[in-house]
């Protein structure tokens, strides 16, 4: 027996041997294949392993760049924001913690049980967003409490930091700078304009499980938006916001806007329309209120938008839901809240259009006599003028068979061209743009920069229109010549008027002087930029001194300022239809007359006033203006003063041409303008959830604005009808 067990142990050991071998074979191939793969593809796999373990991504918002005034107010800031953030997976990991949290989050945040347990249904999330915007003093109480011990419990809650902004003026400046809406999108102004220099970009915050299942976390830092040092003076558009308030009050008017502007640079100082809303709340009921008083109602309903939004039908029917709304807009017992309240989606859309829309660029009207200025400037240049004509005024002019009135009807007899600047003699400048001829009129307005866009750093700016060299009929030619038939901005005539009276530099307009980071590193200067010679030195110092006699002895008298020297026009322009006693008063004047520093221009839109073409409000508004505004601009009195003005002295009438008839083709010059949007015209936007302290907002379709035309020439839209 033991020696049959020796053989069998014998045949084992071998058969062990065998075994030993063959597996030590195997893993030593297996090890060298464990090693080829990992020495080749290793670092792919170990990014499959980690990419399936646990991890988190924050995103880290950048902060919007500030818009501060010239002397570095803060026009437009960011200020830092929380969102509550819920996690149930977390929430809910125990009895103990879901109470302690509950409980926290219904005595310092206010939120009902129901809702924290409506959140909890989702049971596997780690991100809910419960509560929205809350301010640091907000999330202080609940921050301290979870400090505490007892506050340990509570588990599964934090804040998302982001940024909204604020405006610390509120309605200061709000056409000028514009608003935003959800994600940074700027609306309008500077914020539309120069939205991507304020934008920053985004960081994040990432979290993950490593091989070794450790916590590793990498921060991409967010990059601010850069800051916009503006040309805009807080105090000077406070003085002027405040001057147009008084009026409204007092006087009131369809609209009130004023230009200020720096001559020798382009820069402006000041902007304000007289209808403002509060930039904080741009989609509130109150940016729209005004609207619906008795006062203004009748204006809405004549504005053009307006007006196509209740048009018939083709079958000569109106949908029975805006005939409704109609029939309350024109209910004078119906309070204005009230009828705010009956407004449809659309229609408060076009009022929100309407109430953010820049009067100043974005809508074309009639200039009147504000336009001579241009007229003789450029018949100076030319030599058609030598300084030394004089011209018969009767009363009337007639060119081929049309009779067209001076507003004096008795006729100013023997003028100079300064005696008809002065007078602002329809007929003197008439026959000066006769003997200047079409071409050289209309040379001149494209070298003052009409009917065409001026590029002023704003979105939604208007080309106005004129007649081209084409359509100057003698008629036309004649009109044109006093400021009836072209249509312009505000921005096109304060422009202009600067090259005129600064040695004839006409400067490109600009409300932004300097871009710079967030720890004042300088980006981009802004510089003055000159775009094109208008007229000589020599045609300006003539201009400067004949428009110092208009405020001195002329039509302008009510604009002198104690102590300064100043220059202006006076502007009288009757709105079509002709003969329906509606006007567009104006003046446009500088200081002082011997170093131009100052320039500021007023239109008043309808004033609310019996007699409005003799009133002169444009140049009251202007002198009040003038006379607050020069002291504080350190802008030093003059030696050679200005006696005071006659208080009687108004603005030249204003009588309607071809006696009350309007030529066929004449261009009808209010609200011509309303942007390009290829050129950044702010689109209407909503917001997306009303309940969300402002919410997100997405654009619909664009709505347009007031104008029936985007800018070109009279001869080019012959059959342009009135917009009111």
């Amino acid at each position: 027996m033991a020696v049959k067990r020796k053989r069998f142990l014998a045949r084992m050991q071998l058969k062990l041997v065998v075994v030993i071998v063959l597996f030590t074979l195997f893993l030593l191939f297996l090890i060298y294949k464990i090693a080829r793969i990992n020495l080749k593809d290793g670092k792919q796999y170990e990014k499959i392993v980690l990419a399936q373990q646990s991890y988190d991504s924050i995103e880290i918002p950048y902060r919007r760049g500030d818009i501060l005034d010239r002397n570095g107010t803060q026009l437009a800031t960011s200020e830092k924001v929380y969102n509550l953030i819920m996690e149930p997976k977390n929430v809910l990991q125990s009895d103990e913690v879901k109470k302690a949290t509950t409980e926290a989050l219904t005595q310092y945040f206010s939120m009902t049980k129901e809702q924290i347990e409506k959140a909890l249904e989702d049971k596997s999330s780690l991100y809910k967003k419960m509560l929205k915007r809350l301010t640091y003093d907000q999330i202080k109480p609940f921050e301290e409490f979870i400090a505490t011990k007892e506050g340990q419990k509570v588990k599964g809650i934090w804040f998302e930091e982001e940024y909204q902004r604020y405006y610390p003026y509120n309605s200061l400046a709000c056409h000028a700078i514009g608003f935003t809406v959800s994600g940074n999108v700027g609306q309008g102004g500077i914020e539309g304009y120069y939205s991507d220099e304020l934008n920053g970009v985004n960081g994040r915050e990432y979290g993950y499980l490593t091989d070794d299942m450790s916590v590793e976390r990498t921060t991409k830092e967010p990059v601010n938006g850069y800051n916009l040092i503006s040309t805009i003076d807080a105090n000077a558009q406070t003085i002027v916001e405040n001057k147009i308030s008084a009026f409204m009050e007092e006087t009131g008017a369809k609209n009130v806007s004023v230009l200020v502007m720096e001559p020798n640079s382009g820069e402006v100082l000041a902007m304000a329309n007289s209808n403002s809303f509060d930039l904080n709340e741009p989609y509130e009921d109150s940016a729209i209120q005004y609207l619906f008083e008795n006062k203004y109602i009748d204006y809405l309903l004549e504005d053009s938008m307006v007006k196509a939004y209740f048009e018939a039908d083709k079958d000569g029917s109106l949908p029975e839901e805006k005939a409704a709304l109609k029939a309350v807009l024109e209910n004078r017992d119906i309070t204005a809240s009230d009828k705010i309240n009956s407004l449809t989606e659309e229609f408060r859309l076009l009022c929100m259009n309407k109430a953010w829309r820049n009067y100043i660029i974005s809508d074309g009207f009639e200039p009147g006599s504000t336009y001579k200025t241009f007229n003789i400037a450029g018949a100076v240049e030319d030599n058609v003028l030598l300084g030394d004509e004089t011209f018969f005024c009767g009363g009337s002019l007639e060119v081929e068979d049309r009779t067209i009135n001076c507003h004096n009807h008795e006729g100013h007899g023997q003028v100079t061209i300064e005696q008809a600047l002065m007078q602002s003699c329809n007929v003197a400048l008439m026959h000066i743009a006769q003997a200047e001829g079409r071409k050289t009129f209309s040379k001149y307005q494209d070298v003052f920069g009409f009917g065409k866009r001026t590029y002023v750093d704003l979105q939604g700016e208007a080309e106005g229109l004129i007649y081209d060299e084409a359509g100057l009929n003698p008629v036309e030619l004649a009109t044109s010549s006093f400021g009836q038939g072209p249509a312009v901005t505000m921005m096109q005539i304060g422009t202009a008027f600067c090259s005129v009276i600064n040695g004839g530099n006409y400067y490109e307009p600009h409300l932004v002087k300097q871009i710079v980071d967030e720890n004042g590193g300088i980006i981009n200067n802004i510089e003055p930029t000159v775009l094109r010679k208008t007229i000589s030195s020599e045609t300006s110092a003539f201009m400067r001194n004949a428009l110092f006699e208009v405020v001195n002895s002329g039509t302008a008298q009510k604009a002198k300022v104690e102590g300064y020297t100043i220059g202006g026009k006076t502007g009288t322009a009757e709105k079509l239809p002709r003969g329906n006693h509606k006007y567009l008063l104006s003046f446009i004047g500088f200081a002082p007359v011997e170093n131009p520093q100052l320039v500021v221009y007023v239109t008043v839109d309808e004033p609310s006033v019996e007699d409005q073409a003799s009133s002169g409000l444009g140049t009251i508004i202007a002198q009040s203006i003038f006379e607050e505004l020069l002291p504080y601009m350190n802008i030093y009195q003059s030696e050679a003063t200005q006696q005071g003005g006659d208080p009687n002295v108004g603005d030249e009438m204003a009588t309607p041409v071809y006696d009350g008839a309007a030529p066929e083709n004449e261009l009808a010059g209010q609200d011509t303008g309303e942007g390009n949007p290829e050129d950044g015209t702010p689109e209407t936007t909503v917001p997306e959830d009303s309940q969300d302290n402002g919410g997100d907002e997405v654009p619909p379709e664009d709505t347009g604005g007031d104008g029936t035309a985007e800018g070109g020439t009279a001869a080019d839209n012959p059959e342009q009808a009135p917009a009111q």
